[in-house]
C-alpha cells in the first residue's frame, strides 16, 4: 500500500525551513530467537546474512546487525526482559523500573507533535516507561489506534476542552495538596512522595499540550487508506496484524504526529503463534525447544516470519517521504529482544537490528560484533555445536558491551543531552557516520 503524499500530511513548520525532524521507533520481539539461524558469523561489511536474518538482505545499506550487547542488570532475570530493554534498570525487591529511553526523547520531540509518543503492543505489555518507571498504557487494537490518532473524538473541541480544563482542575488541586503535605514527610516519603509528583507533572504537561492543540485540525486521510487501516485484525492473522500496525506507524510519523513510538509484538508469557505459516505453537513454548528439531525449526520460522513484516515497515519507510526525503534517512528503528536464548533464559548477546536514520548521523552495511571485538584473536560462534554456542547467552563475552552504550547513542542522535544513561559506559561509535 503506498499512502499518498498529501499537502496535509507535511510536517507542520517543514515550509519553514526548520530542522529535519528525527523519529526513533522501538520493535521488541518475545522469547529471544533460535540463535543456531540468527547469528551473523563474521563481522564488518562482508558479512552473510544468517538464515532468519535474510528478509533483510536487501536493505544491507541501511541496517547494523548488533551482536554481544546486554543489559548487566538484566542477567537472569527473564520476566523483566521487555520492562528493562528500554531502560536498562535494576529491578529488585526494593528498587524499581526508570525512564526508558523513548520517553527521554519524547521530551526533546514532544512540543513539535499532537502526540509525545505512541505506545502500541498486542498483548498489552508496554514497553514505555514515565519518570517514575511507571508502564505506560498501550494500544494494540489497530483500528482504536487509527481512531485515536486520525479521528476527532466525539462531542466536538467544545467537549474536548471541558473534559481537559476538568483534568487540568483535578490536577492542580492534586499538586496543591501534595506540596502542602511534603513538608511533614520523612526523607524515605518525600523521596516517594516526588516521583509521584513526576508522573503528575508529566501528566499535566500532556493535558496542556492537548489543549493548545484541539484548534488544529487532524489531517485528513484517503477513504481508501481508512478502509484499510481503520479495521480490527485478529493476531490469528498475524502478517496483516503487523503490516497493519507497522503502515499506521508509517503514517503517524509522515503527518508529524509523533516522532517517538514503541511497538511489542508479543509478551515473554506467550508471544503470538503464526497460524498462517503452520507454526501454531506460541513463541513462549517453541523457544522451550529442549533441543527439539522440529520445535526449533518452528521456531526459526517464526523469527523469520516477524523480521520479513519488519523488512516489510521498512519498506515502507523507503517508499514514503515528508516534505525532507525517505522517511527511512530520518527514522532510526531497534529491532531485537530482551532475551537471546529462551530455553534457559539467556539473555546476553540479545539478537538486534539497528536501521534508518542515515540523514542523522547514523552509518549501516556491516555487522557490529562485541563479540568478536572483546576478544583479542576474535571469536567463533560454533554454531555446530549448539551447546557451546549457547554459552554466550548467559554469560557475556564482552562485559563492557552494555545495551545501554546504544540506547545512549539513539538518545544523543535525538537531540537528547545527556552523556550518560541507565549503565553505560560509552557510546556506539561503530554506527557514527
Amino acid at each position: 500500500m503506498a499512502l499518498p503524499l498529501l499537502d496535509c500530511m507535511r510536517p507542520l513548520g517543514a515550509a519553514e525551513g526548520k530542522a529535519r525532524a528525527a523519529r526513533s521507533v522501538f520493535v521488541y520481539l518475545p522469547n529471544g530467537v533460535n540463535t543456531i539461524d540468527f547469528q551473523i558469523e563474521s563481522a564488518g561489511a562482508d558479512y552473510t546474512f544468517s538464515k532468519s536474518l535474510l528478509p533483510l538482505a536487501k536493505h544491507k545499506a541501511n541496517i547494523t546487525p548488533i551482536s554481544g550487547l546486554y543489559h548487566p542488570h538484566g542477567l537472569g532475570h527473564h520476566h523483566n526482559c521487555s520492562s528493562i530493554w528500554l531502560t536498562g534498570a535494576k529491578i529488585g525487591p526494593s528498587e524499581r523500573n526508570t525512564i526508558s529511553v523513548d520517553q527521554l526523547m519524547a521530551r526533546v520531540t514532544a512540543p513539535h507533535t499532537r502526540f509525545t509518543s505512541l505506545e502500541l503492543s498486542n498483548q498489552g505489555h508496554s514497553l514505555a516507561c514515565s519518570a517514575d518507571g511507571i508502564s505506560l498504557p498501550a494500544q494494540g487494537n489497530p483500528s482504536v489506534v487509527f481512531r485515536e490518532l486520525f479521528e476527532e473524538p466525539a462531542g466536538g473541541v467544545a467537549k474536548q476542552r471541558r473534559g481537559l480544563e476538568r483534568r487540568g482542575s483535578v490536577l492542580d488541586a492534586v499538586l496543591a495538596e501534595a506540596n502542602e503535605l511534603s513538608g511533614s514527610l520523612g526523607k524515605d516519603d518525600r523521596g516517594r512522595l516526588d516521583q509521584y509528583l513526576t508522573s503528575v507533572r508529566e501528566v499535566e504537561i500532556r493535558t496542556q499540550r492537548a489543549s493548545k492543540w484541539l484548534d488544529t485540525p487532524r489531517p485528513k486521510v484517503p477513504p481508501a487508506d481508512q478502509a484499510k487501516l481503520n479495521r480490527a485484525v485478529p493476531l490469528e492473522q498475524l502478517g496483516e496484524y503487523l503490516r497493519t500496525m507497522y503502515d499506521i506507524l508509517v503514517l503517524a510519523f509522515q503527518t508529524d504526529l509523533t516522532r517517538v513510538a514503541t511497538f511489542s509484538t508479543g509478551n515473554e508469557g506467550t508471544g503470538p503463534a503464526v497460524p498462517e505459516i503452520g507454526v501454531r505453537q506460541d513463541r513462549h513454548s517453541l523457544s522451550h525447544h529442549n533441543a527439539n528439531p522440529k520445535l526449533m525449526q518452528e521456531l526459526t520460522a517464526s523469527d523469520t516470519f516477524n523480521v520479513k513484516q519488519f523488512a516489510y515497515f521498512l519498506d515502507r519507510l523507503a517508499e514514503v517521504k515528508d516534505a525532507d526525503g525517505p522517511l527511512l534517512d530520518s527514522t532510526m528503528c531497534l529491532y531485537g529482544s530482551g532475551m537471546a536464548f529462551g530455553h534457559s533464559h539467556g539473555n546476553a548477546n540479545l539478537p538486534l537490528v539497528l536501521a534508518g536514520g542515515g540523514a542523522l548521523g547514523l552509518k549501516h552495511g556491516r555487522h557490529v560484533d562485541y563479540n568478536a571485538a572483546g576478544r583479542k584473536d576474535g571469536y567463533t560462534y560454533e554454531l555446530d555445536t549448539p551447546g557451546k554456542h549457547y554459552a554466550i547467552c548467559h554469560r557475556p563475552v564482552n562485559a563492557k558491551a552494555h545495551l545501554s552504550n546504544l540506547l545512549l547513542t539513539m538518545a544523543q542522535k535525538m537531540g537528547v543531552r545527556t552523556e550518560t544513561f541507565a549503565d553505560s559506559n560509552g557510546t556506539v561509535t561503530e554506527v557514527l557516520a
